[in-house]
């Protein structure tokens, strides 16, 4: 027997959808997985209403996958079930027609639940409603909004098989240089941008600020702030979709590792967060005139996101390439620092207006999945407005070079390790999507350790 879930919904969303879009045949129906990785199938438009209806058939085994799509038995996913079919149910409001798809198509993004209509806890979106619902039950409410850093890349590699800058989609320019906040360089791009604020239109995402970055054919995508947090998210996946399907339509590969150059800067994935209380209000905004970390919830919070940061590290940086991104001077900071108006700490009160007071969490590579960013980040900051923490004294000037007592680890594998013993990251993410994750993440270790590389050949081959 098939039970519904309460927050799965309404078939009435699929009828108007259908009726609104006579034209479109076939649907992407997408289930985010532990990598951020889009999986699930194409459906046909006579399928809609079903799965509206009662749901769909998904294997459990879906979110056991590495990042390659290969099953790792020891998430507990796999044969430990019988690799059995769980229920997908639509989300609510994610429903959209997809903007300059030949021919017509839409996609509907989809959570995993147990036959019974529970929630599956290995899905990481699950995990972001559970510490969202656990901030409602302290009268708050967490707000915010992330930024996308990406690269533009020729989809052949150099001839010493390094990537390339994309030619401009203009004119086919080629030879992008790096010229941070360039407007002109800009241009030569447009009609990628343009394609990607239309489709963001259509998917009802606010896209707005666009700049170019401080790499070669490197940009930034900024999007409205969201009074729910989860919504945010949301957007930060469909973006990402958006994003590869017209730099596709326009020749060029969008390329969301955290390190494509050795010699550039890589790319990240800033979440901006406030706290709103049951009445609307900020409760990181200090009084008007009064220093910007005078709120005390706001140094809490710090102090919580700064505590926890070690051991949330596999989160922010959760492949083999991500830790390649940390190094001093490279915008991607290397220790649970803090500071008002500071780009070289990991946690930035930006300057501005009190009442859009925030926190700018950066240490999340553009790699990391948001849902998962967003559960460890929402925890630690409950975590510091619980008990009330202090934080360190604020950094001011080069972050880079303060000296820092918190225990970080300094690579992928010390990260693995610290989150398989961290009982903060089993609360914040669940013992079942806990085991899993970090299941995944020993799987791609040993694949990777095994590897021999052409830098090991080149430097070991005639010289051992």
């Amino acid at each position: 027997m098939t039970h519904r879930p309460a927050d799965a919904a309404v078939p009435d969303e699929a009828t108007a959808f259908l009726a609104a879009h006579p034209e479109i045949e076939a649907l992407d129906l997408v289930l985010t997985d532990a990598n951020g990785v889009a999986r699930g199938k194409i459906i046909r438009r006579h399928e809609l209403l079903g799965l509206y209806s009662a749901g769909r058939h998904l294997p459990i085994s879906i979110l056991g996958l590495d990042i390659l799509g290969e099953d790792v038995t020891d998430t507990g996913l796999v044969w430990d079930q019988g690799d059995a079919d769980r229920r997908a149910w639509p989300i609510s409001g994610s429903l959209r027609a997809l903007y300059a798809a030949q021919p017509a198509r839409g996609e509907v993004m989809v959570m995993l639940y147990e036959l019974d209509g529970s929630p599956m806890l290995a899905d990481p979106r699950h995990a972001l409603i559970r510490q969202i619902a656990a901030l409602a039950d302290m009268g708050l409410r967490p707000a915010g909004a992330f930024e996308l850093e990406f690269y533009l890349l020729d989809p052949d590699l150099g001839p010493d098989g390094t990537v390339l800058p994309a030619r401009d989609a203009l004119d086919g320019r080629g030879g992008a240089q790096t010229d941070v906040y360039s407007v002109d360089s800009l241009h030569g791009m447009l009609p990628i941008f343009n394609q990607i604020y239309e489709g963001c239109a259509q998917a009802g995402i606010t896209a707005e600020t666009m700049i170019s970055e401080y790499g070669r054919g490197q940009y930034e995508l900024t999007l409205h702030y969201r009074e729910d947090i989860l919504q945010a998210a949301d957007d930060l996946i469909r973006l990402k979709r958006i994003v590869r399907a017209a730099a596709r339509a326009h020749g060029a590969v969008a390329c969301f590792m955290a390190k494509p150059h050795a010699d550039m800067a890589g790319s990240g994935m800033h979440m901006h967060v406030s706290m709103l209380d049951d009445h609307g209000r900020n409760i990181f905004s200090e009084a008007a005139g009064e220093d910007p970390t005078s709120s005390p919830a706001l140094r809490h919070a710090i102090a919580g996101m700064s505590a926890h940061m070690g051991q949330s590290m596999l989160v922010f940086a959760p492949h083999a390439n991500s830790w390649r991104r940390f190094a001093t001077n490279s915008y991607a900071p290397v220790a649970p620092t803090w500071g008002v108006n500071n780009r070289s700490v990991a946690l930035r009160v930006p300057a501005g207006d009190t009442r859009a007071r925030r926190i700018e969490h950066r240490p999340s590579g553009v790699d990391a999945n948001p849902y998962l960013v967003a559960t460890a980040v929402l925890a630690a900051l409950r975590d510091g407005l619980t008990q009330k923490m202090q934080p360190a004294p604020a950094i001011t000037g080069n972050g880079y070079d303060a000296k820092s007592n918190a225990k970080m680890p300094a690579d992928w594998r010390s990260a693995i390790v610290a989150a398989e013993g961290s009982e903060f990251l089993k609360t914040a993410l669940g013992p079942d999507l806990h085991r899993a994750f970090v299941a995944i993440k020993w799987a791609e270790y040993d694949r990777v350790a095994r590897h021999v590389s052409v830098m090991d050949l080149s430097h070991y081959l005639h010289r051992t």
